[in-house]
């Protein structure tokens, strides 16, 4: 009886020892600390798909519906590598592809204008670029979802030159206030009805009240379609929803000009080959100016 008295007594000892060894001295109780923070080391930076720049850094991790990247040192020397670049030639411009996991398609983000976390978290990273001197103007942002829930990729940087010696494929979203993009989600496909979602009427809210103290500004609603159908047809059809998003903003009491464009199919963002991407193709474009 003496004997397993001992042992519990010691045991008890032993334990109380350790939590002080471990967890006081050292440090790691901590519920985070004690999780292996293991990244894939597959990040890089290529410029115009030939002149890789950076290779075989951290890949940035974002937790599960949250938009702000946990940053180790490997992400921080990314970052003050391609500020550098960037910094180097303000012809450099750079595509920030953000990605969201499977579960989370439908989760919007709880705050700003955008209606997809993958553009949210672009935008998180733009931020910390554009803190340390990048200009935002040279950043645009796209969006994916993920293959997988593990998110081993979940922000892609790509860059690309534009010296005005030959014309873009593909047109660039910036994602800022004053040249915002909505997907076709505030329409039903084919359909010129506006039906706005909470992005959108959060957004068309701020404009209201920046368009009151800044009365000489304008408004211009651009309408994209995806290459489905005729070019008439498509042009026509963004004509038609440009101008029931400008009969939105009147409503809602908007009393800037608003002007109203449709680009039709012309101006894609990505190819037209996958539902998924003409969604994105699908749009309606805000300019403030």
């Amino acid at each position: 009886m003496r004997l397993l008295l001992g042992i519990f007594v010691f045991f008890i000892w032993a334990s109380i020892c350790r939590f002080g060894y471990v967890c006081e001295l050292k440090g790691l109780c901590d519920e985070e600390a004690v999780v292996e923070d293991i990244r894939p080391k597959t990040l890089d930076l290529i410029l115009d798909d030939t002149v890789t720049f950076l290779k075989d850094y951290d890949q940035f991790r974002f937790d599960k519906d949250s938009i702000l990247p946990f940053l180790n040192e490997s992400n921080e020397a990314y970052l003050d590598s391609l500020i550098s670049i960037m910094k180097s030639d303000s012809l450099i411009f750079l595509t920030l592809t953000g990605a969201y996991r499977p579960s989370e398609q439908d989760h919007k983000p709880a705050s700003g204008f955008f209606e997809d976390l993958g553009t949210a978290r672009a935008d998180a990273i733009r931020g910390l670029l554009v803190d340390k001197g990048v200009t935002i103007k040279n950043i645009s942002l796209d969006f994916r979802a993920s293959a997988g829930e593990n998110l081993l990729a979940p922000v892609a940087f790509t860059l690309y030159t534009d010296r005005g010696d030959a014309p873009e494929e593909f047109a660039k979203i910036q994602f800022v206030f004053t040249n915002m993009t909505f997907s076709d989600a505030n329409f039903e496909k084919g359909s010129p009805v506006f039906v706005p979602g909470d992005a959108l009427i959060a957004y068309a809210d701020s404009v209201k009240t920046y368009l009151e103290l800044n009365p000489d500004k304008t408004l211009t609603i651009i309408g994209h379609c995806d290459s489905d159908g005729t070019d008439e047809y498509n042009l026509e059809l963004g004509k038609n929803r440009a101008e029931n998003a400008k009969n939105y903003f009147v409503d809602l009491g908007v009393s800037a000009t608003i002007n109203t464009l449709s680009k039709g199919e012309s101006e894609p963002v990505v190819p037209n080959d996958s539902e998924i991407n003409m969604q994105k193709n699908r749009r309606v474009n805000f300019v403030i100016e």
